[in-house]
C-alpha cells in the first residue's frame, strides 16, 4: 500500500481482488513464450536471435536505451506465456457489438448504483482532484466504472504475457503492442505497482483501476499521494489524478458539454459517415441540415454528428471536443458515449440521494 492518508485506502472488495490476482500469479505457467530452450545465462543477443529474432531486436533496443542487462531482459521475456485466449479476446472486442447491445453492459442499475456509492465514499478526494485538473469528478468515476467496474475486475492476465503475445504473435497490431512492451521494459520501478512478472491487467496489457497502457503510465500517470511511487493498482489518489491528468493533457474543456442527442427532422440531409476527429463544424450547420440538438448549446460550438444503431432505431448524437478527448482513452465512440451517460447518471444519483 502506498497511500499515506488512510481515508483514501482501497475499499475491501478491491483488496480482495488484489489477493485473488496475487494468488493467480502462483499458478504454473502453461507454455513458454519461445519455442526453443532459453539461451544460457549471459548469452549474447546474437545467440538469442537464433531463438526469436523479434525478441532479440527488442532486447537490443531496450538494453541500448536503458543500460539494462540483455541476459536479464531475455530471462524476463522467456518467462512470458503466449496465450491463445488473449488473441481470441482481441478478435471479439465488445465494441464490435451494436450500440443497442453495448450500452446495457455499462448503463444498468447495478453499475450506476455502485458508481454513486463509489463517488460518495471518495467524494472529498474526487472533488479536490476534479477542481485541480478541471475535470468533473463523475467522469473520473465513470472511467473506472467502465474500465474495471470500480476496481472489482482489474484483469486476470499477466501484463507481460499479454504484451508478449500481442507484440510477437498478433500481426494486425504487432507494431503497437511491441511499442507498449518496449515501454513496459523501460519504465522505472517507481512507475510500476511491483515487479513486471507480478503485474496483472487486461488481455490488452492495461493495468490498474485506470487501465493505463505502459505508454500512458510513462506520459500521464501521476504520483498524487506524494510517496514517490506511482501505483495505479493500489493508490486511489494516483489512479484518480492520472485519469484527470490524461483528460486535461488531451484537451478537456472544463464546464463544456460532451455530447447531446439530436432529433432528425423528416427532411434531414443524409447523415455523414462519422469521423473520429477533433470537431470543426459549427453546431448550427447540423441544425440547419435537420439535426437539431435536444438541449440548448452554443450554436457556434464545433461538433461532429454520430449515428448509432439504438434499441428503437437510429440514434443521432452531436459530439463535442470533450467527447473527442474521451476517445483518446478508447477510440470507440460507443465507449465515449457510455462513459458520458454513466457519468451523467452517477452525478444525478449523487445529487438526489
Amino acid at each position: 500500500m502506498h497511500i499515506r492518508d488512510r481515508s483514501h485506502a482501497v475499499p475491501p472488495f478491491f483488496r480482495k481482488t488484489c489477493l485473488l490476482i496475487a494468488f493467480s500469479g502462483l499458478l504454473p505457467l502453461a507454455t513458454s513464450a519461445q519455442t526453443n530452450p532459453s539461451p544460457a545465462s549471459g548469452a549474447s543477443t546474437a545467440d538469442a536471435a537464433q531463438v526469436n529474432p523479434d525478441q532479440a531486436a527488442l532486447v537490443s533496443e531496450v538494453a541500448k536505451d536503458t543500460g539494462k542487462s540483455p541476459a536479464e531482459l531475455n530471462a524476463l521475456l522467456d518467462g512470458a506465456v503466449v496465450k491463445q485466449s488473449i488473441i481470441d479476446a482481441m478478435n471479439r472486442p465488445a465494441e464490435k457489438k451494436p450500440w443497442s447491445q453495448y450500452r446495457p453492459i455499462f448503463m444498468n442499475p447495478e453499475r450506476i448504483d455502485e458508481g454513486v456509492t463509489f463517488y460518495r465514499q471518495h467524494h472529498a478526494l474526487l472533488d479536490q482532484l476534479g477542481q485541480q485538473y478541471g475535470v468533473a469528478p463523475q467522469f473520473i468515476v465513470a472511467i473506472i466504472g467502465v474500465e474495471t467496474n470500480y476496481g472489482s475486475n482489474t484483469g486476470s492476465y499477466r501484463v507481460l504475457d499479454a504484451l508478449v503475445t500481442l507484440a510477437f504473435h498478433y500481426p494486425p497490431r504487432a507494431n503497437y503492442f511491441r511499442g507498449e512492451l518496449k515501454t513496459l521494459l523501460e519504465l522505472p520501478p517507481n512507475k510500476l505497482p511491483g515487479a513486471i512478472p507480478d503485474i496483472y491487467g487486461s488481455y490488452a496489457g492495461a493495468e490498474g483501476l485506470a487501465q493505463f497502457m505502459p505508454s500512458s503510465i510513462r506520459d500521464f500517470a501521476v504520483d498524487a499521494d506524494g510517496d514517490g511511487h506511482i501505483n495505479l493498482m493500489a493508490s486511489l489518489p494516483d489512479a484518480f489524478a492520472s485519469i484527470a491528468n490524461y483528460f486535461r493533457a488531451h484537451g478537456w474543456q472544463s464546464g463544456q458539454p460532451v455530447a447531446v442527442q439530436a432529433q432528425a427532422s423528416a427532411n434531414a440531409a443524409p447523415a455523414p459517415a462519422y469521423e473520429n476527429v477533433m470537431p470543426a463544424t459549427p453546431l448550427e450547420k447540423f441544425t440547419a441540415a435537420g439535426y437539431a440538438p435536444t438541449a440548448q448549446e452554443d450554436p457556434a460550438l464545433p461538433a461532429n454528428l454520430l449515428t448509432l444503431d439504438g434499441a428503437n432505431g437510429p440514434e443521432y448524437w452531436l459530439t463535442f471536443q470533450n467527447f473527442y478527448v474521451i476517445t483518446r482513452y478508447n477510440k470507440s465512440p460507443m465507449y465515449a458515449l457510455a462513459v458520458m451517460q454513466l457519468a451523467d447518471a452517477i452525478a444525478s444519483g449523487v445529487a438526489t440521494q
